[in-house]
């Protein structure tokens, strides 16, 4: 079942298209990842879910029905990448008091001291700086009873410490059943926490699967580390037909093609003949990564 769905949504304001006939889905319970470079849609999208935006034209639906009516607004929680923050308040009072808007003040304490906001809540939002005004603004989203969570850059601005309370949280919601929209420009984030993913850029989708199936289709990959600019042409005319041998980046060695054991062994062998020690080897699919370059380069025409 859907939890959401935006269907042909073309939205503009300010003489520029955010949205240009945007159509995607969020799977009940699971955690859609809403990934695309900076400018694509995907700040947008949120607030077209939320109800703080409208389209001009397509169909929004969220949660069973229109987006912004009381129903959606008491079971959809989204914490936004502009929070809105009152800078004169502090974290816990604010907490406290969205936790009573929503009728569960008991749910208030529980994320304060998971996302260790007691310890400057002393201070005023203002004076907070900006990790800690992100955990005041999961807070208020997570507080009371959601069955939809959309966060927008919700690790923005954090320690790791800070990122990997969060992923927890993310996992712990979907446990429990809460459909979650992750928007994040971090594909190592996004392949590590999410379900499924849609990939948009100048407010239209360019593909959405679920990320395993993403996974499958990238072509399979050799990666090891090594010295800086080692010649190639050798290791190309030893590899079987159809696979490709790159420096990605100084020192980082990228193998693409059917990789087999074969590939696999003439790849070390390579190595060996020319005294190099192949570091941090590693043999399996392709990365979201490399999807999200492919979606990329297809959809501005480029492959």
């Amino acid at each position: 079942m859907l939890a959401a769905a935006l269907d042909e949504v073309s939205l503009s304001y300010r003489g520029r298209r955010g949205l240009d006939r945007l159509s995607l889905s969020v799977a009940e319970g699971r955690v859609t990842g809403l990934l695309g470079p900076n400018g694509a849609g995907k700040s947008t999208t949120v607030a077209v879910l939320a109800g703080l935006r409208a389209p001009q034209s397509g169909r929004v639906d969220v949660l069973g029905g229109p987006p912004g009516r009381p129903a959606a607004r008491r079971d959809l929680h989204v914490m936004l990448q502009e929070q809105g923050l009152p800078t004169g308040a502090r974290g816990p009072e604010f907490v406290r008091h969205v936790a009573a808007l929503r009728g569960a003040p008991e749910t208030a304490d529980r994320w304060i001291r998971q996302l260790g906001i007691d310890a400057f809540g002393r201070t005023s939002i203002r004076r907070l700086s900006g990790g800690e005004k992100q955990r005041v603004s999961l807070a208020c989203a997570l507080v009371g009873s959601a069955r939809m969570v959309i966060l927008d850059e919700p690790t923005a601005g954090l320690d790791p410490r800070g990122r990997s309370l969060v992923h927890d949280i993310i996992r712990a919601l979907r446990d429990d059943g809460v459909t979650v929209l992750l928007a994040t420009h971090l594909l190592d984030e996004a392949e590590s926490l999410c379900d499924d993913i849609a990939i948009i850029d100048a407010g239209t989708c360019l593909v959405q699967a679920p990320l395993d199936r993403l996974l499958a289709q990238a072509l399979d990959q050799v990666t090891f580390d090594g010295p800086l600019h080692l010649d190639l042409a050798g290791l190309l005319q030893a590899l079987p037909e159809g696979c490709s041998a790159t420096e990605t980046t100084p020192g980082r060695y990228l193998v693409r093609g059917p990789v087999d054991p074969r590939v696999l062994a003439t790849v070390t062998s390579w190595c060996a003949q020319h005294g190099v020690t192949p570091r941090n080897l590693r043999a399996g699919h392709g990365t979201l990564e490399d999807a999200y370059l492919r979606a990329m380069a297809r959809g501005r025409g480029d492959a």
